[in-house]
């Protein structure tokens, strides 16, 4: 990666990186002989800076450009070095490469699942994976002395761990806290990418890193609950789980008919549907009892006759009918609908009595005319 020249037997230095590599962050660039010769060539290309570190401590920083090594463009170099009036002799200084270029589709993802309480399925583990993209800031020196150090050659791999651990701790804590169903997770994502990748680029920040992009490429429930959800999709695509019995067992009918005769299979299917069948009017029957019990709970329900008020139940052709007061008997036995001989029967009483012996009616067939006496033969 580095080139040395020597021309009519002087050596000039021309210091330059040609980065071959995808994922190299910082590079050292070798010194020969351990020393760097005055009006030396720096070519520092795009994307990239060069650090000078003289004894351990950062000097001057170069951006992109070529440059000629003099006291000029090494002004804190030249005051370390004590040079006033400029130098003519090799000096001695380390010289790290630092790439500021955006480095793409890093993945994230969890190495556990999370444990979250959904509130329509309750506690549930789910797993995440995405991708980013990072930078270092181009103002190098920070993440030079937070992170790499003195390393002679840093790779991304050397610190994806470290950022991978800060994006799932802030990813778990946000997603806890957002309280984003399980089903809506996906018609999230976009939303749940920006809102993490603010979250975490002050983190990033700290190392002197970029985070330029951020996503959330799939949140998925443990494989025992996407079956069970697939089970009751499936229900809902089905509708009406009565119709779809019936029209099962219809059409097994009929492709027994069609072929002739029976067979194993369409002796179960037959016997399935028959029993799915004798379920439903099973169900069918339930459902009329509970009928039942709902109207007589409303009729029980009904209020209790006025205090003082007698009523009387009346039997009618073997059914009971009523209760009736006084003046309701008294206008059916106007009508012809109530006698003496009518069986009755109010709360109190034992069992069914004939009216004429029942002592509270007596008032009512008292103050009836008795019957017309016959008409003689002539």
């Amino acid at each position: 990666m580095g080139l040395f020249r020597k021309l009519k037997g002087e050596l000039i230095d021309i210091i330059e990186w040609v980065d071959s590599s995808n994922d190299t962050i910082i590079w050292k660039f070798p010194r020969y002989e351990n020393e760097i010769k005055n009006g030396a060539k720096l070519t520092v290309r795009e994307s990239q800076v060069a650090i000078f570190v003289n004894k351990g401590q950062i000097a001057d920083v170069f951006q992109p450009g070529l440059h000629t090594l003099s006291t000029d463009n090494m002004p804190i170099l030249t005051t370390l070095q004590g040079w006033k009036y400029g130098f003519n002799s090799p000096f001695k200084v380390d010289i790290y490469f630092v790439s500021t270029r955006q480095f793409t589709n890093r993945k994230w993802g969890t190495k556990n699942p999370i444990m979250l309480r959904d509130a329509e399925f309750g506690p549930i583990r789910l797993r995440a994976f995405g991708s980013y993209c990072f930078k270092i800031q181009d103002d190098a020196s920070i993440f030079f002395k937070t992170i790499a150090g003195t390393n002679p050659e840093f790779r991304t791999e050397d610190i994806e761990d470290q950022l991978r651990n800060l994006i799932l701790t802030r990813f778990t804590d946000f997603l806890a806290e957002s309280k984003i169903p399980a089903l809506d997770l996906a018609a999230n994502y976009n939303e749940l990418s920006q809102d993490i990748s603010d979250i975490i680029a002050n983190d990033f920040s700290e190392y002197g890193i970029d985070i330029t992009k951020f996503l959330v490429e799939n949140i998925s429930l443990p494989e025992e609950v996407e079956k069970a959800l697939d089970k009751r999709t499936s229900m809902g695509v089905v509708g009406d789980l009565n119709k779809y019995t019936q029209f099962q067992f219809a059409d097994s009918l009929k492709a027994s008919a069609e072929g002739g005769g029976h067979s194993m299979a369409s002796d179960a299917m037959g016997l399935a549907m028959g029993m799915g069948m004798a379920n439903q009017m099973i169900q069918q029957q339930q459902q009329n009892v509970q009928q039942q019990n709902v109207q007589q709970q409303g009729a029980a329900a009904a209020p209790p006759p006025i205090p003082g008020e007698i009523q009387f139940h009346i039997a009618v052709n073997g059914q009971q009918q009523g209760p009736f007061n006084m003046a309701s008997l008294q206008q059916m036995m106007s009508n012809g609908q109530f006698d003496r001989n009518t069986l009755v029967w109010k709360q109190g009483m034992a069992g069914w009595e004939q009216a004429g012996n029942v002592p509270e009616l007596a008032n009512i067939f008292a103050s009836t005319p008795p019957p017309p006496p016959p008409i003689p033969n002539p």
